[in-house]
């Protein structure tokens, strides 16, 4: 498992900066939210690391095969919660285990409903045990608790920390609490008013980011 290293990007909307010779480093095996007010390029870099999309200028390493979960639940509508979270997973008892999983997330009673039957808060859950059953040792994850009240957040929260333990998690969030529920490093992303964007170094001793 190698770190994922994002080296020296700049990446642009037209003429709108969002991230200017950004650096950082995430270490392997470690979980990390990167925090920000919104418009900061938070979202950007995640969408960057996946490779959807091309920086105007930099590099980005040792991503690999990974896993991702979007702002968007993009559940299936007419297939059960089950079906949704069994799709990702290769072996034999796949509806079982993606049973258990939902089963542990709060969801006993709903995991035979079609997703297009699901509360917002229930939908996200399932959307969470899709992307972590996912078999990759990089998980992106993108406001991964939103929507969840204060207990299913710190439930759900509790089983993606434990089901990732030994993965690089890279999370983008505006809640501090995400952070520590993840026992994540943070990564604070900042931005001033005007077309600057963000730009960020590599620091041996943890991060750092600033706007231009």
């Amino acid at each position: 498992m190698t770190d994922v290293v994002v080296r020296d990007v700049t990446m642009r909307y037209g003429e709108q900066v969002v991230l200017s010779h950004f650096s950082h480093r995430f270490s392997a095996g470690r979980a990390h939210c990167v925090m920000g007010p919104s418009g900061c390029g938070k979202t950007t870099l995640l969408r960057l690391i996946a490779g959807l999309e091309t920086p105007e200028s930099g590099e980005i390493e040792g991503v690999g095969k990974l896993g991702f979960l979007f702002q968007e639940d993009r559940l299936i509508s007419h297939l059960t919660a089950r079906k949704n979270v069994a799709l990702v997973l290769t072996g034999r008892d796949t509806d079982a285990r993606a049973g258990a999983a939902l089963e542990a997330l709060g969801l006993s009673d709903s995991m035979d409903k079609p997703a297009r039957e699901l509360s917002g808060g229930m939908a996200r859950r399932v959307a969470i045990a899709r992307a972590v059953l996912f078999e990759s040792k990089l998980l992106l994850l993108d406001e991964p608790f939103r929507g969840l009240d204060e207990q299913t957040r710190a439930q759900a929260a509790a089983w993606v920390a434990a089901q990732t333990a030994g993965r690089t998690v890279i999370a983008v969030t505006h809640d501090r609490q995400d952070a520590e529920l993840l026992n994540a490093d943070v990564f604070e992303m900042k931005k001033r008013g005007g077309q600057g964007g963000v730009s960020g170094g590599v620091l041996d001793s943890g991060v750092f980011g600033q706007a231009d």
